[in-house]
């Protein structure tokens, strides 16, 4: 029993020292383990793992820089920066988003639109940055908020600047408007050029200009503490604001030609013919931009989007319209430049013309015809058969060849996006379109500015302007400067129409005075200037063969246009106008004085050139004091 008892005690003492040296081994292995690795995180990477931790504790936040401001030729402020205050979240500190929601509902209104707006918005962002969750906070709501701050992490309230049309509907076709960043945009644009923004220009000037209007973000680096919030600005780069743009525009001449225009839909559009800057463009009827800024609600735009007038479509640069008689002077000038006509030469007018071995009759304006008329008389009288059997004779792409010069057909490269070029048409046009062979009746329609043939507002007024200029071609150009960048081309970027005779030129300029001295237009001459012009009237829709026009048996919207082009003085032109007032009839009746007033007032009271009338109803009572926003003058 003894010497058992001796065994049992070696066998114990051998199992104790096995498993201490084991537990030794152990201990050691991992004090060896902690302190390589203690060794990699405090000596080899120190650096790497002191960057983590700064970051943990340190956000370069992006400051957004100040947007440009737009303004017309007077200095009258059309786009603006107002400061407001909005309620932010940042998700990433929010334990419960659905919870602090509901709380925020009862400090603040929130609509539907604006809690989805959230949700979007809260998608397209990473967890740490701010998201809008309702601008324009009213001072009692700042203060509600303020209150329960220290209760709802991740809440903050945030004063900004936000993008506001003083102007309104008077200029919302010209300068346009932003909004938020959409998924398509987001994909397309320099994220890092819009950190801290969620707004892009959408349309008009905001839409062209944008990235002279953006400017450059700034960084802030900041320390963030254990609650999220910063604690202190560490270090600051400053953004760089955008640009200012300065018109050609002057907002007095806009509203008076948007007056002139009265209940017409339409557009009216005025051009310097010396430097090519655009004076006034008017699609009527406009529509307030400042509801698309924050994200107008669906009501509202649906309500915008189904109206009959179609507000949000801009006519002066994406209209398209038959430009009727008013292309007769340049028909005419075509004809004497390419020697299908002399100046004295003479075309019998019977009423109608025939081509020959056709029924089909294309009639004159004035049954009974006008006689003998040479190219002055025809533009005077306005003579349909003259300009038939004129396009006739020069064949339809002679005639596209010379009139494109004018800019017909193509856009005129206006710095307003989405111009459309319209349609001067050719033969391998309508081969290219329809599949179709060419015929001489559509050149014939062509004469007097019908059939195929279409044209914008714009474009009119570019023509016109041309016209006035002798032949230069300056592009229309809404923007004077872009901050220090002045826009005025030099004589070197100026084209120049080749004249095979100036006195070609001095014909049709006279032959358009006569149209307003005591032709089709001379409801509106004046003493104080001479005026050049040339009426249109547009059909819209197509009469049978023997059947005559009775706008009192049809309803209003097939109505004929009302078009008018004219620049003045004649003898020194400075400006152009194209006016189409659709469905308004006569160009005479309608159209001509439309252009008069805007005439008027340009040159007496904007240039001064002579004294207007003092009637307070007159454009003349109408002053730079007068920008006032629409909605207000609406009341």
């Amino acid at each position: 029993m003894h010497s058992d008892s001796l065994r049992d005690q070696f066998i114990e003492r051998r199992i104790v020292l096995g498993r201490a040296v084991a537990a030794t081994v152990i201990v050691l292995a991992t004090l060896a383990g902690l302190s390589a690795r203690l060794l990699y995180l405090q000596v080899t990477s120190h650096d790497h793992y002191q960057t983590l931790s700064e970051e943990n504790r340190i956000k370069l936040l992006p400051i957004p820089p100040t947007r440009g401001m737009i303004y017309d030729r007077n200095g009258v402020v059309l786009a603006e920066n107002v400061p407001t205050f909005s309620l932010d979240i940042i998700p990433e500190r929010v334990d419960d988003l659905e919870a602090t929601l509901d709380e925020l509902g009862r400090l603040v209104a929130l609509t539907p639109e604006e809690l989805a707006r959230f949700h979007a918005l809260r998608k397209r962002k990473r967890r740490f940055e701010r998201v809008t969750l309702k601008t324009h906070l009213t001072a009692e709501e700042i203060a509600r908020v303020a209150v329960k701050r220290h209760l709802l992490p991740g809440v903050d309230i945030t004063g900004s600047l936000l993008r506001n049309y003083p102007l309104g509907e008077l200029t919302s076709h010209v300068v346009g408007y932003i909004g938020r960043i959409s998924e398509r945009e987001l994909q397309e644009i320099d994220a890092t050029a819009y950190a801290g923004t969620d707004h892009i220009g959408k349309s008009g000037l905001e839409k062209s200009y944008e990235s002279q209007l953006l400017g450059e973000v700034g960084v802030q680096q900041a320390e963030i503490n254990a609650s999220g919030r910063i604690a202190r600005i560490l270090e600051t780069e400053p953004p760089v604001g955008g640009n200012d743009l300065h018109l050609h525009l002057d907002v007095r001449l806009q509203r008076v030609a948007t007056d002139a225009l009265g209940e017409h839909t339409g557009s009216v559009v005025a051009i310097d013919p010396v430097t090519g800057g655009v004076l006034a463009l008017v699609s009527h009827p406009g529509f307030d931009p400042n509801p698309f800024v924050e994200g107008i609600s669906h009501r509202d735009y649906a309500a915008l989007r189904d109206d009959p007038r179609v507000p949000l479509f801009n006519r002066a640069i994406q209209g398209s319209y038959p430009p009727g008689s008013t292309v007769k002077p340049f028909i005419g000038l075509a004809g004497l430049e390419k020697y299908a006509i002399t100046p004295l030469q003479t075309t019998w007018c019977p009423g109608q013309f025939k081509l020959k071995g056709s029924r089909r009759v294309f009639r004159d304006w004035k049954r009974g015809g006008h006689g003998h008329m040479d190219v002055d008389k025809a533009i005077t009288q306005s003579c349909d058969v003259f300009f038939y059997d004129l396009a006739y004779s020069m064949g339809i792409d002679s005639l596209h060849d010379y009139l494109s010069q004018f800019g017909f057909g193509s856009p005129t490269g206006v710095d307003l996006p989405l111009e459309t070029g319209a349609v001067l048409p050719s033969k391998s046009w309508k081969q290219g379109r329809y599949g179709q062979v060419w015929l001489p009746g559509d050149t014939v329609n062509a004469g007097i500015g019908q059939g195929y043939f279409q044209t914008s507002p714009m474009q009119l007024a570019y023509a016109t302007a041309v016209l006035a200029a002798g032949g230069k071609r300056l592009e229309p150009l809404l923007v004077a400067r872009a901050g220090d960048q002045d826009t005025t081309p030099g004589d070197a970027d100026i084209e120049q129409i080749p004249w095979r005779s100036a006195d070609n030129w001095h014909r049709i300029l006279e032959a358009m005075v006569n149209v307003v001295d005591k032709g089709t237009a001379r409801r509106i001459r004046t003493d104080n200037y001479r005026i050049a012009g040339k009426t249109g009237t547009a059909q819209v829709v197509s009469m049978k063969q023997n059947e005559e026009y009775d706008e009192t048996k049809l309803e209003k919207e097939k109505h004929d246009h009302a078009l008018f082009i004219a620049f003045a003085p004649a003898d020194d032109p400075r400006i152009a106008v194209a006016v189409i007032a659709e469905n308004g009839g006569h160009g005479g009746a309608t159209a001509a004085p439309i252009a008069g007033r805007v005439m008027d007032y340009y040159l007496g009271e904007i240039l001064g050139m002579f004294p207007l009338d003092p009637d307070p109803e007159s454009p003349a009572a109408i002053t730079a004091a007068d920008t006032q926003p629409a909605q207000e003058a609406a009341d």
